[in-house]
This record gives C-alpha cells, sequence and structure tokens, in this order.
C-alpha cells in the first residue's frame, strides 16, 4: 500500500465489490479477528480462517479482503455453489493459541448464522477447530475422527497434477508428464503428495524447500530426485515450473530467471501483480491459474456440507483438468493471458447465477 494513500476500509470494498467486513474483539481471550465476505451470490460464503503475527492491521484488513475475493473466484470457477469468506486472526500461531480463543470464534462465526463457513489456512489446524466447534456448527475441514473429511492436502495435490497434465497437452501436445522436467517450490503437506504423483508418472524432478526437513523426506522416499538450493528453483531449465509454497514469487525479479514452458502449482496468490501475467502471456509461458489449480481443497470441504462423499469430491477436483482446457481456449480465441481469461469465466457464472436467483420460483 502506497505511504501516500489514504487507507479506507469502504474503498477498498467499493473497489473489490465486498459486501461486509466484521471486526471481531474478546477481552478475555484476547482474540481479535477480521472476517471478510465478499459475494454471496452463489451462495453462503466459504474460507478459511488465517493466523498470522501481521505487522498492522492495516495489513490484516488487506489479506482478509484479498483472500476473500480470491475465494468466490475459486468457488465459481470450480462450479462450487459458495461464494468467498476469509477470517484472519492477528497473533502469533506458535505463542498465541488456545482452546478458549478459539472457542471466542466460535460465538462470533455462530452470530452468523449460516453465512460464512469457515475452517483451517495457514497458521491453523484442524484442532483449533475441534475447540471452535464447541460454539458452532458452521465449520467444515474439521479431523476425520471429529465428523470431517480429513486432510485436504490429498486432494488439493491430485488437483494440481490433473491440472498439471491438462497445462501439459495445451504446451506440448500431450497430456503425459512421463520424462518431462519439472521444478518443484515447495515440499510440505501439498508439495510432498505432488511429488509423488509427478514421480510415480515418470517426471524428472527438480525441488527445493526452505525447510531441510521437507528436503530429506522427499530424497529418501523417492530416490534420484535432484534437489537444488530455494534461491537456484527459478532459474532451472525445465518445462513446468510448480511453485507450492510462497505467494508473489512471479515478479519483477523471477520472471526474467524463469526458464520454463508452463507454471502451475498449488501456491496461493503466485501472481505479484496482475501485470505479471500479462508478461508471462507477452513471453510464451502458459500459467495456468492459482486459484483454479489449487482448488482441490476447496472442493473438498464443500462436500461436507452436503454430507462428504469421497469419491465424488476426486471426481469434482478430476475436472479441474476440463477447466483449465475451457480457460486455455478463451485465452487463445481473445488472444488474452489466462489469469484474465479465468476471470471472464467467473464473472459470467456469477452473473448468470445472479439473474437466475432474481426470478421466482414460487413459495
Amino acid at each position: 500500500m502506497p505511504s501516500d494513500r489514504k487507507f479506507s476500509v469502504f474503498g477498498e470494498m467499493e473497489k473489490y465489490g465486498h459486501e461486509q467486513v466484521i471486526f471481531n474483539y474478546d477481552k478475555a481471550t484476547g482474540l481479535k479477528s477480521i472476517i471478510a465476505i465478499h459475494d454471496t451470490t452463489l451462495g453462503p460464503a466459504l474460507g478459511g480462517c488465517r493466523m498470522w503475527d501481521y505487522k498492522t492491521e492495516e495489513d490484516a484488513i488487506m489479506d482478509a479482503l484479498r483472500l476473500s475475493r480470491g475465494m468466490t473466484y475459486k468457488c465459481a470457477v470450480s462450479n462450487v455453489m459458495h461464494g468467498g469468506g476469509k477470517t484472519v486472526i492477528v497473533g502469533d500461531p506458535v505463542k498465541d493459541k488456545s482452546d478458549e480463543l478459539f472457542q471466542s470464534l466460535g460465538t462470533y462465526i455462530e452470530t452468523l448464522k449460516g453465512r460464512y463457513y469457515t475452517g483451517t489456512d495457514v497458521g491453523t489446524v484442524g484442532m483449533d477447530f475441534v475447540s471452535a466447534a464447541k460454539q458452532t456448527k458452521y465449520l467444515v475441514g474439521l479431523p476425520e475422527e471429529y465428523g470431517g473429511s480429513g486432510n485436504s492436502a490429498i486432494i488439493t495435490a491430485y488437483g494440481v497434477w490433473k491440472g498439471m497434465k491438462s497445462t501439459a497437452k495445451e504446451a506440448f501436445g500431450s497430456d503425459s508428464l512421463k520424462d518431462l522436467t519439472i521444478a518443484v517450490q515447495g515440499l510440505g503437506k501439498v508439495g510432498y503428495n505432488l511429488v509423488r504423483h509427478l514421480y510415480e508418472e515418470g517426471a524428472n524432478l527438480v525441488v527445493t524447500d526452505i525447510f531441510n526437513e521437507n528436503v530429506t523426506r522427499v530424497k529418501e522416499a523417492f530416490p534420484g530426485i535432484t534437489t537444488v538450493e530455494p534461491e537456484e528453483i527459478y532459474g532451472v531449465k525445465c518445462d513446468i515450473f510448480s511453485p507450492n509454497a510462497l505467494g508473489a514469487i512471479i515478479n519483477d525479479e523471477t520472471i526474467p530467471q524463469f526458464n520454463c514452458k508452463a507454471i502451475i502449482g498449488a501456491a496461493n496468490n503466485v501472481l505479484a501483480e496482475e501485470r505479471h501475467g500479462d508478461i508471462l502471456h507477452e513471453k510464451g509461458i502458459l500459467y495456468a491459474p492459482d486459484y483454479v489449480a489449487n482448488a482441490g481443497g476447496l472442493i473438498q470441504v464443500a462436500d461436507e456440507l452436503q454430507g462428504y462423499n469421497k469419491d465424488r469430491a476426486f471426481k469434482n477436483a478430476s475436472l479441474i483438468y476440463d477447466i483449465l482446457q475451457n480457460i486455455f481456449k478463451i485465452s487463445k480465441q481473445q488472444n488474452i493471458p489466462t489469469y484474465k481469461a479465468a476471470n471472464v469465466l467467473v464473472e459470467e457464472k456469477i452473473n448468470k447465477i445472479g439473474q437466475l436467483q432474481s426470478k421466482f420460483t414460487g413459495i
């Protein structure tokens, strides 16, 4: 945020089309949280709860606004009939968590009476929401032993793998990943499972992570994988670069280093700015929009609200392949970057569904 610009919550809401921002404070537990609801045209808002030690309140607000808008787009493009929402808790996830704090959050979620559902995100885990569930039923992604669908990293990686095959088909003419060189950044819960799919298909893998234990785990599980230092991954000569860790990694510094034909991964908000998507398009690097590629976890937790069916959730996640094919088609037909093509798809869907819902269907 430029220092000479006066920050306005309502100004940002108007700019991006947000419906509601709720500030929650509980003196007893120290809870400081913000719930942002972006758009509920398709249905109740859905989006995880992030806990982070934000430097400023403005940073926390902007994160909630940005992430909730992203969830609207992710739901719409994935054919999930929910809108976008997000919760952020201001605090250190290592030091400041308590059962009481998440119970307090649960009471505020409950006041929305189903207008918004939440679950895990960066800095939170399933057991945090076991605490919140003592005060509200409007939660998703609980551990299996507490009635939830369990670890969403598995289906997220599956969706990225399917999306990567679709991307390969567009970029190379075949959806086989065998013998392609794929550079994988980030070997956490999702990255590890993605590497497993790629390894089993016969891809040549070059991987990295900022945590040595993650690198060691992957090397032991998948012999023959090449590893590089974190700062070297951007310049690796490869067919596909796959970001599965940090956001904003496609930027002015990294784009000149890329030596790949396509980019697809599980990381959120990988374009530092939208103009970086324009630059990729101009350079002929095929970009699979992140909120499409990583939608598997969303598909899983949304399925819980119908009564979780694993086969159905994985079938829906496999459709990421077809969704990307459609986005690539729009991109070529209109000669626009793929991120804009994805937005076109989303905005048309929201507009059409909004018109359908305006019709009287009887009492």
